[in-house]
């Protein structure tokens, strides 16, 4: 039997475990009496189409947003006419960010958005329980619906796969998406798993960021008859094509740098306005081709988008461990890219930068 000072002694050790601040100062968690009053929530289509970006999630350090670029960024997208935004996810490096500050993050990036378009939530994680907390969270603060990637780690089979959801969807509180990301997880949600999970009502929709198009057009075959089930494509140089075949639209990493530049694509796509689709996807190609493709690093599309925000003046271009920011020389072939995407005239503009 614990004796209460010990028990004290126990609680005062866990609140010693609190995440820092880079000072080392306590950052704590915020309650349900100091969190502010929910955002207005956006209805989700269904399906859910057009252009969805997946946010950068703006750091100054380790731990701590970037406030100002946070709030600079979204007005950035929102301007470009996006269809929805998604944050948590991939682009946003969702798994190397605290608890603590993934809560901040859905609280101020709702509260803003208030309802102007849907907020989609990434739940992804190794953990069922902080995967039903973090959608509480997101239920709470407005957003409309959440994404989740198959638990990274352990390599779950599709029968598993299959009662991980019949077990978490019932606990959720918002719509699901699921998202296919299998470079990142070692597991595919196969089209079958997908089928049989799209019978649970509260799923929705899915992502696919796998860039098999074998894959998308099997998915579009056996969805054909479920106008109401969202197809979304993750890598934007498919984009054009999967819109054409019957897709949904795009989770966009670029539509945070350039998103009017997506949605014409998506919408010449839709209309099936071949010309102009051709000469927007060269754009696109241009971006892909100058930003993110430098180095040999898996994290060289992450540090050139964030590194094109930063010299646009949008937002700090610090990433989370283990990652570091693209030096002069990157920078400078960043800053070309973006000269000849037409985003950049003569030098950055007021660059967004924390001290290394």
């Amino acid at each position: 039997m614990i004796s209460p000072s010990k028990r004290t002694n126990q609680v005062s050790q866990t609140e010693d475990r609190r995440p820092k601040t880079e000072d080392g100062s306590s950052k704590k968690r915020l309650s349900s009496a100091d969190r502010p009053p929910a955002a207005g929530r956006a209805d989700l289509p269904r399906p859910l189409c057009g252009i969805i970006p997946p946010m950068v999630t703006p750091l100054r350090d380790r731990d701590t947003l970037d406030e100002a670029g946070l709030e600079r960024l979204l007005e950035h997208i929102l301007a470009g006419g996006v269809h929805g935004l998604f944050i948590l996810g991939t682009t946003g490096e969702a798994p190397s960010l605290s608890y603590r500050l993934r809560q901040e993050l859905i609280e101020r990036t709702c509260r803003q958005v208030n309802g102007r378009l849907p907020v989609l939530v990434g739940i992804t994680d190794t953990a069922f329980v902080e995967s039903v907390r973090i959608a509480g969270m997101a239920a709470e603060a407005g957003a409309a619906a959440v994404v989740l990637a198959p638990p990274y780690y352990f390599a779950a089979s599709q029968k598993e796969l299959l009662e991980y959801l019949g077990h978490l969807v019932p606990q959720l509180p918002l719509p699901l998406f699921l998202y296919n990301a299998p470079t990142h997880t070692k597991v595919v949600y196969e089209v079958e798993t997908v089928r049989r999970a799209a019978e649970l009502p509260a799923i929705v929709g899915l992502k696919d960021s796998s860039a098999n198009m074998i894959y998308f057009q099997r998915l579009l075959t056996q969805f054909r008859d479920r106008s109401d089930f969202t197809l979304l494509v993750g890598p934007e140089e498919l984009l054009g094509e999967c819109t054409l075949l019957g897709g949904c639209g795009g989770v966009s990493g670029g539509a945070n740098l350039y998103p009017q530049l997506y949605v014409q694509l998506y919408e010449a796509a839709r209309s099936r306005d071949l010309d102009r689709l051709a000469v927007l996807q060269q754009q696109i190609m241009r971006i892909s081709n100058g930003i993110y493709c430098l180095g040999s690093s898996g994290s060289s599309y992450l540090r050139g988008l964030k590194c094109a925000l930063s010299i646009l003046g949008i937002c700090d271009d610090f990433l989370a461990e283990p990652f570091q920011r693209f030096e002069p020389p990157e920078r400078a072939l960043v800053a070309q890219a973006l000269r000849g995407v037409g985003l950049l005239d003569g030098p950055e503009a007021q660059p967004c930068r924390s001290k290394p």
